[in-house]
């Protein structure tokens, strides 16, 4: 029985779920020796070695996924999470803002874009981004909550206010 990439894929995703990890980037290594052009193989790898600990060679294959196809918004948003998860906010600001080129009604880069404003304590662009987000998805509770935030650190109680009430009816709580 000749090996498949699928099945391959499928194994390896099902050993990283178990956090075998060492045995699941065995099979996407494997895999992608018999179909090195598969972006979404690669993105398997890149994301089971984050998952592992290892986010220099997940931030290798994740690139390697987005080499091969470089209009996938979801590998841009990986990649600008694990940058900034590393501390290269440059990195992660600049796939953020690839990802709008892409997309710009993507109210994940914009969360994403306030996080790194805020983490700079740069407030006022922060709250510029986490508002573009929820006036794109009012339902993004991430973006919401970061907003309140950023109000609390500017000083603005009646914007914490309207975001904590919002937050709480999304959370299906009386106000």
């Amino acid at each position: 029985m000749r090996e498949s990439c699928e099945k391959l894929n499928n194994q390896a995703i099902e050993l990283a779920m178990k956090g075998e990890y060492k045995e699941a980037i065995a099979c996407f290594i494997r895999a992608i020796s018999l179909e090195n052009g598969n972006h979404l193989l690669w993105f398997n790898l890149g994301i089971t070695y984050r998952d592992s600990g290892d986010l220099e060679a997940a931030r290798a294959a994740i690139q390697k996924s987005l080499d091969i196809d470089p209009e996938n918004e979801e590998t841009v948003e990986a990649l600008s999470t694990l940058c900034f998860n590393m501390g290269d906010l440059n990195s992660a600001m600049e796939y953020c803002l690839m990802g709008l080129d892409l997309n710009p009604f993507n109210s994940h880069f914009w969360n994403n874009i306030g996080v790194i404003y805020f983490n700079q304590e740069d407030y006022g662009d922060a709250e510029e981004a986490f508002e573009q987000a929820i006036t794109i998805n009012p339902y993004y509770y991430d973006a919401l909550f970061n907003l309140k935030d950023t109000y609390e650190e500017l000083g603005n109680a009646t914007g914490v206010a309207e975001c904590a009430k919002r937050l709480n009816s999304l959370n299906g709580k009386q106000t």
